[in-house]
């Protein structure tokens, strides 16, 4: 066999780099956890493995945030309407989501990628690309490295993720998704366009469903089709884009992995099951997206200056207010109470809303700040008080601890 052939890891199979594939000049790995949110809670659930699952707000407004491969089948996907997923399999045990859980296999799949290498650009909750050309000295080659992060994650956590690994982040993260579920798969260096070029235009970055339709109309089906149009062409057809997926087409992807990419904001929004009026009710989920901005604050080590609230009206319209605080916070009181005046200013007492959402902006690291307390005030304790709540919640459950008004059942829906 050619230097260039692909290795493979059969899904749901422990392998080792086979002899014949060549991964050198290949430092670069795509790790994508497989079905997270759905493994995740399937490990509290063993009964349902094997079966149709979908996460997800059980609502008719509700979408898919995931499903099992055995809801997949029946063309389920993430980011579906939910009414639409219950049709096409009506069999599936839906599961309400819990945040909580997943930002806490996060974090720790997140120091397993971080004890191989200094150079991981995490880019979801469930995937990041990792640099190990410092690391093979230490720990072998990347197809090595690649199957020892699978072992790592399967022994400590008991769930799965696939593994691309190639010279670029482009060819790696496509490689990830083709060898999905539970898989590796190595595209080597030379074999590059061997690999992309009988895949679908669509596989291609930046090639959304209307890019797809005007390169069709072109005739272009495949990445092989791209990569033999002039890119003069391209550009006159697309402009940069066209320049961009000339270069693709042919495996180029300069871009470097980028560790320690500071988020720019922190938010959770929430789609109610009904058009909702009722100020109390709209300030009680006010509350609860506050909790869990500021915990997602802390978490991450952050702090901001920004609190701003999105109010979606019964007609769609949109309406986003904000306000920059004296000082950086990740107290949820504080976020609260500034949520609940920007919505009372907002002027939509009694107004039918359809979705409600809370963000904090302008980050930086929570090291960095000082609270100045003003003349005569006192250090409240709510930060301490909130502290000992995060680790009630990561030693008991997210449910472990909340304020009085969250006790009713939550509106569940999307984090950003």
């Amino acid at each position: 066999m050619s230097r260039k052939q692909v290795l493979r890891s059969e899904p749901g199979r422990a392998s080792r780099p086979s002899p014949l594939a060549d991964d050198t000049g290949c430092p670069i790995l795509h790790v994508d956890m497989d079905a997270f949110f759905a493994s995740v809670e399937l490990l509290e659930r063993p009964e349902l493995k094997g079966t149709p699952v979908i996460i997800g707000a059980p609502g008719a407004r509700g979408v898919v945030l995931s499903a099992t491969y055995e809801a997949r089948r029946f063309g389920v996907h993430s980011a579906m309407p939910m009414t639409r997923a219950r049709r096409l399999c009506p069999q599936a045990v839906v599961i309400p989501p819990s945040h909580g859980k997943y930002s806490e296999v996060s974090r720790s799949v997140m120091e397993i990628f971080h004890s191989i290498t200094p150079e991981v650009e995490p880019i979801a909750s469930d995937e990041a690309f990792l640099d190990v050309a410092g690391a093979q000295r230490r720990l072998g080659s990347p197809a090595r490295i690649a199957q020892m992060i699978r072992a790592e994650v399967a022994e400590r956590h008991g769930i799965t993720c696939s593994v691309g690994v190639a010279s670029t982040k482009f060819v790696a993260k496509l490689a990830s998704r083709h060898c999905k579920p539970d898989g590796l798969l190595v595209v080597p260096a030379d074999g590059v366009v061997e690999f992309l070029h009988p895949l679908p235009v669509a596989a291609l970055w930046g090639v959304g469903e209307r890019t797809e339709q005007a390169l069709v109309r072109l005739g272009i089906k495949t990445v092989g089709d791209l990569a033999r149009v002039p890119p003069s062409t391209l550009q006159r057809e697309f402009g940069a884009v066209g320049a961009h997926l000339a270069a693709l087409a042919w495996g180029r992807d300069e871009r470097r992995v980028t560790p320690h990419t500071p988020d720019k904001s922190i938010g959770a929004e929430e789609t109610f099951p009904h058009d909702v009026d009722d100020p109390e009710a709209i300030r009680r989920e006010l509350l609860r997206l506050s909790e869990r901005v500021a915990a997602r604050l802390r978490a991450g080590g952050h702090v901001g200056r920004t609190v701003s609230v999105k109010l979606r009206r019964a007609d769609f319209t949109t309406i986003n207010r904000s306000r920059t605080l004296r000082e950086p916070t990740d107290v949820a009181k504080e976020i609260y109470a500034t949520a609940c005046e920007l919505y009372g200013a907002a002027g939509l007492a009694r107004v039918r809303l359809r979705l409600v959402g809370v963000r904090v902006e302008n980050l930086r690291p929570a090291s960095s700040a000082t609270r100045q307390l003003g003349l005569g005030e006192r250090e409240t304790g709510w930060r301490e008080a909130e502290l000992a709540m995060d680790k009630a919640m990561r030693r008991f459950g997210p449910e472990a601890v909340r304020p009085a008004s969250l006790v009713r059942p939550p509106f569940d829906g999307t984090d950003l």
